[in-house]
């Protein structure tokens, strides 16, 4: 797979996942809880999810508050495949 250039990545963003950054060549979006157990209820189904998929972000977990950074290490940048779970994270988000 390859990687999308600078301009597509920004136009998908735009067009696609307007709460998400394209930052240091990765999708990057932080999200906030009421508190840790719904922070962590929320990581634990991206990585079901994650794992369907065959592709795992970047994550940190600090209390509340989720950041995520997506990148396809293969390809060496932002591919479909990124901005496809940055999708499935969104559906995880809003239920």
């Amino acid at each position: 797979m390859q990687s999308l250039t600078k301009t597509k990545i920004e136009e998908q963003i735009k067009e696609v996942l307007p709460s998400w950054e394209f930052k240091n060549n990765f999708l990057f979006k932080e999200f906030t809880f009421k508190n840790f157990v719904d922070a962590f209820s929320f990581m634990t189904a991206i990585a079901l999810e994650a794992e369907k998929m065959g592709h795992h972000p970047n994550w940190e977990n600090v209390y509340n508050k989720v950041t995520i950074s997506l990148n396809t290490h293969d390809a060496g940048g932002v591919t479909e495949k990124d901005f496809k779970l940055a999708g499935k994270i969104e559906q995880i988000y809003g239920k």
